[in-house]
């Protein structure tokens, strides 16, 4: 059998190459715009528009973008789910495109991280400035690849800083500094598995180590340990795929953050793993696991209707007469029927149940 999946996008090239790799398991493959997708509200369903026309219906939908759709996201996911298969739950956008709720995530999942603090203005913080040891890292809630993430090696530094975020009026986060020189691991996540580690040092005089900041990737075997804390914290966020970003620290490995719409070039550049095949053949499985549950739902469904607890299966050939079916001789032989009998007949697609009265 054959299924028709999308993903979702904003067509970046770890996009296009989701969606090639797509192409080798699923029957039909759209790559979508998400610019040009709109939500419907208040009628008696919800609905999904594409270019001004109803979504199509698909098999398999992977929906991922930048932290400014992630409102957007969650309302498509949260419409096809049960529909279709789609691999991060609707709440996975706010949770991994928000560095407050992703910490909260973790934290209630017991996931390592770093000793954090959120505040909501700079007078709330000038008691954790106090007490905190330096240097720490201050961060916006919202951002991606590094971005909206600063470190202040002092008191002093740290409230100046603050004075500025202070006048953007918007909460932030002060984090514990967890010194590795610059180097951390991205770990890709998908389903229960990690299918590439990577080491990332950043360059001379920045502390991002993110590719998209300039930083330099390592191939590396994650240890147990590693992908272990990985695999929760894409768990902890609703995720099926996503980056997992972890510190080395003293105390062990720590999550620092969740990208729930990884970059897959850099990773598969440096590692050498079809990163992209394995995510399309996550969603493959998936999607056929989904599908063939849900049929034998419905064929189950279907029989306890008709009021049959046992069934014995022939395999045979169909014998048409005209526009009739012939039943083989060994169901006449297992049924008992004759031809003075009535019968009930349940017929869906590709499917006719015959009971006797």
């Amino acid at each position: 059998m054959t299924y028709k999946a999308a993903i979702i996008s904003q067509q970046s090239e770890s996009s296009k190459m989701t969606v090639a790799a797509m192409q080798k398991y699923f029957g039909k493959v759209d790559d979508l715009n998400i610019k040009h997708i709109e939500v419907n509200l208040g009628n008696k369903e919800p609905e999904i528009l594409y270019e001004g026309k109803k979504l199509a219906a698909y098999d398999c939908v992977y929906a991922k973008g930048s932290f400014r759709y992630s409102v957007l996201l969650r309302a498509i996911c949260d419409v096809l789910s049960g529909k279709c298969f789609v691999p991060l739950s609707p709440s996975a956008f706010t949770n991994g495109h928000d560095k407050v709720i992703t910490h909260l995530k973790l934290q209630n999942c017991n996931v390592a991280m770093p000793k954090t603090y959120l505040t909501s203005s700079p007078y709330a913080a000038k008691e954790i400035l106090d007490k905190v040891n330096y240097p720490i890292v201050m961060k916006f809630p919202q951002g991606t690849q590094g971005k909206g993430v600063m470190l202040a090696d002092s008191k002093a530094s740290a409230s100046s800083m603050m004075d500025a975020l202070g006048a953007l009026k918007q909460p932030f986060l002060i984090q514990e500094y967890v010194d590795t020189g610059g180097v951390d691991i991205r770990a890709l996540v998908v389903g229960n598995e990690v299918v590439a580690g990577m080491k990332r040092q950043a360059k001379q005089g920045e502390q991002r180590a993110n590719i998209h900041a300039g930083g330099i990737g390592e191939k590396i075997e994650l240890d147990d340990e590693t992908k272990k804390i990985a695999i929760e914290a894409a768990q902890a966020l609703g995720a099926g795929i996503c980056g997992v970003d972890i510190l080395e620290s003293v105390k062990g490995p720590v999550v620092i953050e969740v990208n729930v719409s990884p970059g897959l070039q850099g990773i598969t550049e440096v590692t050498k793993v079809d990163v992209a095949d394995k995510i399309a053949k996550y969603l493959f499985d998936k999607t056929k696991e989904m599908k063939e549950a849900g049929k034998k739902v419905h064929d189950k469904d279907l029989f306890k209707e008709l009021g049959i607890s046992h069934q014995s299966e022939v395999i045979a050939n169909l014998d048409f007469r005209g526009k009739r079916i012939l039943l083989p001789e060994l169901v006449t032989e297992i049924t008992k029927f004759n031809e003075d009998d009535e019968i009930t007949i349940k017929a869906d697609k590709k499917m006719v149940i015959i009971k006797g009265k």
